[in-house]
């Protein structure tokens, strides 16, 4: 009796299961290439109904049977025969029961039969067409007969392509070229219904000062010790934020500022990327990156924009829409996000997780990116030929898209971080208990000091040395016995340290971190090596790799805090000279030093930094993507040396709030620096015209454009003049003994380079 009644559930399941499945939640609308795939799963169907009534047939048999033979024995004579004739009573009803529910099958096959004869009636002219899809032949689509080909004998190697509907048959695959991707012309038997003009999109939220970071915190998470960094960094800092907030509020009163959607992905300390930095916050590993992070995600929070912020690739495209599969289709929606802030891990997961959806999107990248990407190492095919190509480079994106800590290359944008601001009163505090005999190790792990035992022991003779590096059990032997250790230090501990310290020394290791200027705004003297020759990727392990070349410009540890802070705050000497390093070490103990502001970051900039090229649009994409900016006229004079700006000039094509009131001047032959100014590359176009070789009096007996970096460019010797062919190889960056450049150049502020002299 229980085996009867267990196949009477299963029955009934299956009926629930298949039918259910097959019928109530059929999706022959969803997709018009699946008619074929669920067709043949009704046909199975069927049969299997036709068998589970056959296998009730049989147990009704079978039970008739067994009754025969209980009726035939002896079991019911005398009292014993209660017990059968009990037993036997409910089987006759459970017998009605089967036959009831075989009847039932019975009548739903009929049924089916009925429904899949309709079916497969209404579906033959649409089978007849697939039958009869062809590769279009269109001019307009080169690509297409390329793509089918491929999808035929590689449709099955991602999934994503079934989810779309591919199903091996020529028209899925014409439909979803046309329709998915748009490789191929739309297919004239599709249903397409006519444009309706779409109404105008509802305005746009605005964006408001916030005045709290706790959804800040909530947002940012937990599980990893890099983003407990991130937070308590935001926690100290969260006062700053908020007076900082409250001034740019102010300046920008009665100003509207549309709320932008962001994606804030953290592609370093994703699993999938191997998230080294999280296991070493703890152990005196680099914290530069997790400091930069920290100040974006608390900037673009406090000016009122929406973020979104991951750290996992699964997060990563569920915000995205990634298809199910290996991410070689696009993305199943319009990309939701204004802005996406990522770095070079993240976007590698975005460009193998978006399919062609990268392509569409990219402009709405920002790549925060520590040490720059020049646009020789940007461009991928000028990168392949000429032995720029690295692992991390060849995105073909607009340099300015890559943002760093420092301002390395002007080609990209300098995004910084954010220093501590003080008080007058903590500045006061700060200058009673400095003491002028102490000195603070930049380096928290024990194999920077390895080697450094002779300049130490000068040092140790005027000046107590305190250190801050990791141990677990035992000292580090490379730290020598008379300086005084005090471990990893908590933040606000570390500044503590530097607000009683008067020197910050540096053992040329890292490399252009933000602790130098942290002691410069507590009041301490950062002292470093100078490099000779200067540290590049043609002579230095670190840099060689990475999408820029440093040409000269790795002079010292910090070279930002050597050329654009410099003395009293920054000494650079050459630590294989003993006397020059003893005679600055004397020097400093003397000279009184101030508390100087270090701005490291957009701050007080009039055009908030996610709109970094400030007359960008969000949707569509940026004019970053698009051309760059519209011409503006020549204002330009000849001097004896260069062309400058003229004062009635219309316009900047950057333009914060208001126009830019600067001196422009274009200079040749010399790097703008040597000029006390800075190169700006959004003026290259100006350049890069044969007028400008004879407004400079330069002859040429030729003018070509080609793809150089270098160019535009004048090779004298030979009188010959080059322009440049591809605008993203425009470049601040690189030099070569065979050519002048010509570089436009403009002044800035000290301290903030982003910004000209008189922009504020």
């Amino acid at each position: 009796r229980i085996f009867v009644l267990g196949i009477g559930f299963f029955t009934l399941c299956f009926l629930m299961t298949s039918l259910g499945g097959q019928f109530s939640a059929k999706r022959l609308g969803d997709s018009p290439f699946t008619i074929r795939t669920e067709v043949m799963g009704a046909l199975e169907s069927r049969g299997v109904l036709r068998r589970m009534s056959d296998m009730l047939e049989m147990l009704m048999k079978r039970m008739d049977i067994l009754a025969r033979l209980e009726n035939s024995t002896d079991f019911h004579k005398g009292d014993e025969a209660r017990f059968p004739l009990d037993r036997f009573q409910p089987a006759a009803g459970l017998m009605e029961r089967i036959q009831a529910i075989a009847q039932n099958v019975s009548d739903i096959a009929i049924k089916v039969d009925q429904i899949l004869r309709n079916s497969l009636l209404n579906g033959k002219g649409m089978e007849g067409r697939r039958d009869q899809c062809e590769v279009p032949r269109d001019p307009k689509y080169p690509d297409c007969a390329g793509k089918v080909e491929w999808m035929r004998a590689r449709w099955t190697s991602d999934p994503c392509y079934a989810f779309f509907g591919v199903d091996g048959t020529e028209c899925s695959f014409l439909i979803y070229l046309s329709e998915v991707e748009w490789f191929c012309p739309p297919l004239p038997w599709r249903n397409h219904t006519v444009a309706v003009p779409s109404p105008p999109p509802p305005p746009r939220a605005q964006a408001a000062f916030r005045r709290d970071l706790a959804r800040l915190l909530e947002l940012i998470g937990t599980g990893k010790e890099s983003l407990s960094f991130m937070k308590k960094r935001i926690r100290h800092l969260a006062q700053q934020w908020l007076r900082a907030a409250r001034r740019l509020e102010q300046r920008l009163v009665g100003q509207q500022r549309d709320q932008k959607h962001i994606l804030v992905h953290i592609g370093f300390l994703t699993e999938e990327s191997g998230d080294v930095f999280s296991p070493r916050v703890l152990k005196g590993g680099p914290l530069g990156e997790m400091v930069q992070w920290a100040d974006i995600l608390a900037a673009l929070f406090m000016l009122g924009h929406s973020l979104r912020v991951t750290v996992s690739l699964k997060e990563l495209q569920s915000h995205l829409g990634v298809p199910p599969g290996r991410g070689n289709c696009p993305l199943t929606s319009p990309l939701p996000f204004d802005l996406i802030y990522t770095d070079y891990h993240g976007l590698q997961q975005m460009k193998q997780h978006m399919g062609l959806s990268f392509k569409k999107y990219r402009c709405r990248v920002r790549v925060i990116d520590t040490f720059g990407t020049e646009p020789a190492y940007n461009h991928e095919e000028y990168a392949t030929l000429r032995g720029y190509r690295t692992n991390w480079g060849y995105w073909n994106l607009q340099p300015s898209q890559f943002m760093t800590m420092f301002p390395h290359t002007p080609d990209n944008s300098f995004m910084g971080f954010v220093s501590e601001e003080l008080n007058q009163t903590e500045k006061q505090l700060i200058k009673a208990n400095k003491v002028s005999s102490m000195a603070v190790v930049y380096g928290k792990e024990a194999s920077i000091w390895k080697g450094k035992e002779k300049f130490l022991a000068i040092l140790n003779k005027y000046m107590e040395i305190h250190g801050t590096v990791y141990y677990e059990t035992q000292r580090p032997p490379e730290v020598p016995a008379f300086v005084k250790n005090h471990g990893l230090l908590p933040q606000h501990e570390f500044q503590q340290l530097l607000r009683k310290a008067k020197l910050f020394i540096g053992f040329g290791f890292p490399y252009e971190g933000p602790a130098p200027l942290e002691a410069i705004a507590n009041g301490c003297v950062f002292l470093q090596a100078r490099f000779n020759p200067p540290h590049s990727s043609l002579n230095h392990e670190f840099f060689r790799g990475k999408p820029t070349s440093r040409e000269a410009s790795v002079s010292s540890q910090h070279p930002y805090a050597e050329d654009f802070i410099g003395k009293p705050h920054v000494w650079t000497v050459d630590y294989n000279n003993s006397e020059e390093f003893e005679a600055a070490i004397k020097t400093i103990m003397r000279t009184q030093v101030g508390l100087r502001a270090v701005l490291g970051k957009y701050k007080n900039y009039k055009c908030n930094n996610t709109k970094q090229h400030c007359q960008s649009q969000t949707m569509p994409c940026p004019p970053v993507c698009q051309g760059w900016h519209s011409p503006i006229p020549w204002g330009l004079s000849p001097p004896a040396q260069g062309l400058h700006w003229a004062p009635d000039a219309q316009g900047s094509p950057w333009e914060p709030v208001e126009r830019w009131d600067c001196t422009w001047s274009i200079t040749s032959g010399y790097m703008c620096r040597h000029k006390d100014g800075l190169c700006d590359p959004t003026f290259f176009r100006f350049l890069n015209k044969e007028e400008v070789f004879l407004q400079l009096s330069i002859a040429c007996d030729s003018t070509e454009y080609e793809m150089n970096h270098l160019y535009p460019a004048v090779a004298e010797n030979v009188r010959e003049c080059y322009l440049q062919k591809e605008p993203l190889l425009f470049s601040c960056a690189g030099h070569h003994a065979k050519y002048r450049r010509l570089c436009p150049c403009r002044d800035f502020r000290q301290g903030q380079v982003a910004l000209c002299r008189d922009c504020l």
